[in-house]
């Protein structure tokens, strides 16, 4: 299986798939690169390297002690693009994953990067502060540690069966499947690593990292996520980002890489398609 090394010694796996100008995509918590395999099929079928990896600690990569934050983050995803020389790379983070590229970005600059996607993504702030009066209270997360450290299996069907894909909704049926492997790939994260992620995509601040964005920057999310809140998110985001483009899915909840399968994939698609158009 292919992995990448990093500086710490902590084994990334990664799923590298078709040929053409790469497409690497970043992953939401506690998930892994399989929660992109759709996006990654599509994009692969229709004229594009698609790269996915499993974040340290989750997946079938190393479950390393230290290093669950985000600037290891960042810096492992710049391992991998150097590990495989990428350039002109289009990055596209679900979630926690939109995170990992925003503070890549920040720290690494935009040289290997061509254009950026946020998808249902954490920055630019979660965490209610007092310089973020619209965010969210720090009692939510607290809430998610106290389940991950009682009873981690129960919390993770809970999410799957509840907010994350909109479940809890009238009228929605999120087929036991989709939920189900919700809940595989989460246990196959790490129980200290996906325990401290969480302060890591609650707590981290992405608005200098977002002002540092000089490339075409497309934002997507739905405007019925419980998980990120469209107002706390994305539409946030947009508006930190010169010139970047935000679509909205009305209705839509936060696990639409599951629920918007073909909406996702065919507005990534056109705008892969904008580069150098």
């Amino acid at each position: 299986m292919p992995f990448v090394t990093t500086a710490d010694g902590t084994d990334i796996f990664y799923k590298d798939w078709g040929s053409g100008r790469p497409v690497v995509l970043a992953h939401g918590w506690p998930l892994n690169s399989d929660s992109w395999e759709a996006q990654q099929l599509f994009l692969a079928d229709n004229g594009y390297r698609a790269i996915a990896h499993d974040r340290r600690g989750h997946g079938k990569s190393a479950q390393s002690w230290n290093g669950n934050e985000m600037d290891t983050y960042a810096d492992d995803l710049a391992a991998l693009l150097d590990h495989l020389d990428l350039h002109d790379v289009t990055l596209v983070g679900f979630s926690t994953g939109g995170g990992e590229i925003t503070r890549y970005i920040g720290r690494h600059g935009t040289a290997r990067v061509a254009q950026a996607v946020l998808v249902s993504a954490v920055p630019p702030l979660m965490l209610l502060r007092d310089d973020n009066p619209g965010g969210v209270p720090i009692e939510v997360f607290d809430g998610i540690r106290a389940g991950s450290a009682a009873d981690r299996s129960q919390l993770y069907k809970d999410l799957a069966d509840g907010p994350f894909f909109g479940n809890n909704r009238p009228g929605v049926q999120i087929s036991q499947g989709i939920r189900d492997a919700f809940w595989l790939q989460s246990m196959a994260a790490g129980h200290r690593n996906a325990y401290e992620s969480i302060a890591a995509f609650s707590a981290t601040d992405f608005r200098d990292d977002l002002a540092t964005f000089d490339i075409p920057t497309l934002v997507i999310h739905g405007d019925d996520d419980q998980v990120v809140p469209f107002e706390v998110g994305g539409k946030a985001s947009a508006a930190l980002v010169k010139g970047a483009e935000l679509i909205v899915y009305p209705g839509a909840p936060h696990g639409i890489t599951d629920t918007h399968k073909q909406r996702l994939g065919d507005d990534l698609l056109a705008f892969l398609n904008t580069y150098g158009a």
